[in-house]
């Protein structure tokens, strides 16, 4: 066979190959057709469903007012039940069509075709949300959240299982396909056994930050999507490096788990965020997934929302002293993240529990109606399991009926006295005598209710400070701090016995490398949850802490609960050379970046204001041709941020972020480091200072490394030469 012949095979080959695909297209946007057309007719059923109940409830109300227009309150009853019928059906069917309306532009996202025992082969597409059309039971699109989805995210091609409710099943993957799906347009379709240089994942990551956070469930990795479906039970503890994905995995962790166990989780779950700039980053991704009805808050205003502050210092001016160093605070900052504070404090409320309340006998009209010493026996016999606030107030309602039954028994003696007077006279004394010894009964009892209304009001050494007050006396009145909520919060816990008014099934702890042992303790006490999924950094702790971090330390301190720690070392937020830079400034084992290359992560140093105006201005306007949508100038601190806001704020659209309730979208922003822990931007501008005081726990190091790693395409790097 000469060249020439080879050369025909060779494109006579790759002919049929782009044939086959080109045909494999075509199949594929036929099926795109069908299956919107589909969404489009459910969209429609749906519709008409909303119609047919509004009629139903409109009618109902007609022929209600006419039945009971002569009982009103026959009317109110039937108006609160309709109420419900129409919340209950509303709630449903919004629920459906905001689902399938989400779907119509983009159905689904990939396919699996597997082969099961005795079953034949099966083509599954996967998508946001199922679809099952009316009249059938085979699902046109499976949702990512059902069991037999996970094949989808298994790590290759060949034998692989899914749980099923009752048994595991074995089946053999024989192909997988993505796609890419825009406005009811195929764009693209990869097969491919997931791995992490997969081209849709690199199409995503190269996205820019906003879209990265709608399209994420077609990226998810077979490690992280192992940890989303961890079981129910289970409390998942996730230490990450910076972009791993743990705030992706804990919130679709939480979709997955209401999508299984809806019934016993909806409304539920509470997430807790390390500020509310992160808060609100994140607040569209859940509903997004179709789920709502789920409290994300900060630990912060957890703890304002069950104790009754007025002043706490804020969280701005808390993490500018930490950054400045200030040896005092830092002192006390460590000191409260021990577990000797949580002994502290242990030993306080033993000892308020037999110092706090002086015991007194009660008399009533110079009658013992509660000894010292029963009081006593109720306190530390009786009643001794009970918190002492609990228990003082217990005891004082136990005081106030034996006041009663006092005061009782005084009246029916004045009673039978004036009854037995009023016996004794004759009938003639009777018209003179009656009115006053009447009036001298009602004097009597008067007396009696003074007495009672006396010894009510000098009854007070059971009374008791709210628990604020007394931790401040414990706490020497200096400013409350962050740290000092989950002091107050375990005060409560241990004198009170308080616990949440709403249930809480789930408990998501994001960012949880800056909680101490207390407050994983206090959200256990207060929530009585055993089910946690608990995601941090242990590299990203920027808070002065000595021993063992308490979120690698969860098996210890939350015992009952059934504890497994996973270590994900992978990043899949930035480019390859940013994460090699960011890996200078880390301890620990390096971070290991996906294989997707960028630019060349610079560092220029600066020696006055106007050259950092100039190399901040010439970046930004890189990145903007670029059509870079999220750009950051990320600063040390508060101060810092302000004077880069100034400088560049005449020449660039440019917002600062300088409180914890602002929000961010997208364009240019000047952000202290705190405020941006959890957030991503597409390109970054870190300003730095030459020379810096770190401490011995490497603060300067730690801050930096998490100001690198915020960025996904582009970093670069001023380093001010002390001016």
């Amino acid at each position: 066979m000469n060249n020439k012949d080879t050369e025909y095979d060779v494109e006579a080959s790759l002919l049929e190959v782009e044939l086959k695909k080109q045909l494999e297209f075509n199949v594929e946007e036929e099926k795109l057709r069908e299956s919107t057309q589909v969404i489009s007719e459910e969209i429609l059923n749906y519709i008409e469903k909303r119609k047919e109940i509004l009629q139903y409830i409109l009618d109902y109300r007609k022929s209600v007012i006419e039945d009971y227009r002569d009982d009103e309150d026959m009317g109110i009853e039937y108006f609160d039940h309709e109420r419900y019928v129409m919340e209950e059906a509303f709630k449903t069917i919004d629920r459906r069509l905001k689902e399938l309306t989400a779907l119509k532009s983009s159905p689904y996202f990939g396919r699996i075709d597997f082969s099961e025992e005795d079953f034949g082969i099966d083509k599954m597409y996967i998508g946001r949300f199922g679809v099952t059309p009316q009249n059938t039971f085979e699902p046109l699109i499976v949702d990512w959240r059902a069991p037999v989805a996970s094949l989808f995210y298994a790590g290759a091609l060949g034998e692989a299982s899914y749980d099923a409710p009752k048994e595991k099943i074995l089946v053999n993957i024989l192909a997988k396909r993505q796609f890419i799906i825009k406005k009811e347009k195929l764009f693209g379709m990869f097969d491919s056994a997931l791995d992490i240089k997969d081209e849709i994942l690199q199409m995503v990551l190269s996205s820019n930050a906003g879209e990265k956070l709608k399209d994420i469930i077609m990226t998810i990795q077979k490690e992280q999507d192992d940890l989303i479906r961890q079981p129910r039970t289970k409390t998942i503890v996730v230490d990450g490096v910076a972009g791993s994905g743990k705030t992706t995995i804990a919130l679709h962790r939480v979709a997955y788990l209401l999508y299984n166990y809806r019934k016993v989780l909806e409304d539920k779950v509470l997430i807790l965020g390390p500020n509310n700039v992160f808060m609100e980053y994140i607040s569209s991704v859940l509903p997004s997934l179709g789920e709502s009805g789920v409290k994300q808050t900060t630990f912060r205003d957890f703890a304002f929302d069950i104790l009754e502050l007025s002043e706490v210092m804020s969280l701005k001016e808390y993490m500018e002293k930490v950054l400045s160093g200030e040896k005092e605070f830092t002192k006390d900052i460590k000191y409260k993240n021990s577990i000797e504070y949580m002994h502290f404090l242990d030993e306080s409320i033993e000892r308020l529990d037999s110092e706090y309340f002086e015991m007194e006998d009660l008399l009533f009209m110079d009658e013992i109606i509660v000894s010292k010493e029963d009081i006593m026996d109720m306190f530390y016999n009786h009643y001794k399991t009970m918190p002492l606030f609990r228990r003082s107030k217990k005891i004082k309602r136990i005081i106030y009926s034996k006041i009663r039954d006092a005061r009782d028994e005084k009246v029916r003696f004045i009673q039978n006295e004036y009854q037995n007077a009023i016996k004794d006279l004759s009938e003639e004394e009777q018209n003179f005598k009656v009115s006053d010894l009447d009036f001298n009964r009602r004097l009597k009892i008067r007396e009696v209710i003074k007495e009672v209304i006396k010894l009510k009001r000098n009854f007070t050494f059971l009374e008791n400070e709210n628990c604020v007050e007394l931790y401040n006396k414990i706490n020497d009145y200096k400013v409350l701090t962050e740290n000092d909520l989950s002091g107050i919060l375990y005060l409560k816990i241990k004198m009170e016995g308080i616990k949440l008014s709403e249930e809480i099934k789930h408990v998501v702890i994001d960012e949880a490398q800056d909680y101490n042992h207390l407050q994983f303790l206090v959200i256990k006490e207060l929530t009585k949850c055993t089910s946690f999924t608990i995601v941090g950094d242990s590299n990203q702790r920027m808070i002065p802490y000595e021993g063992k971090l308490p979120m690698l330390n969860i098996k210890e301190i939350l015992p009952e609960c059934n504890v497994e720690e996973f270590k994900l070392n992978t990043s899949y937020r930035s480019t390859k050379e940013i994460m090699e830079y960011a890996n200078k400034y880390l301890d620990a084992e390096p971070i290991v970046p996906i294989v997707r290359n960028g630019e060349v992560v610079t560092e220029k140093l600066i020696s006055n204001k106007d050259e950092l105006k100039e190399f901040i201005l010439s970046k930004i306007a890189v990145f903007k041709n670029k059509t870079y949508e999220n750009i950051a100038i990320i600063c040390k601190d508060i101060n810092e941020a302000e004077d880069v806001f100034e400088l560049i704020k005449d020449s660039e659209k440019v917002r600062i972020i300088n409180k914890e309730n602002a929000v961010y979208h997208s364009g240019i922003v000047v952000i202290p480091s705190y405020f941006a822990k959890g957030l991503e931007f597409d390109a970054v501008v870190m300003v730095l200072d030459k020379q810096s005081d770190a401490d011995e726990y490497k603060q300067e190091d730690k801050l930096r490394y998490v100001m690198a790693t915020r960025a996904l395409h582009e970093l670069h790097v001023g380093v001010k030469n002390q001016f």
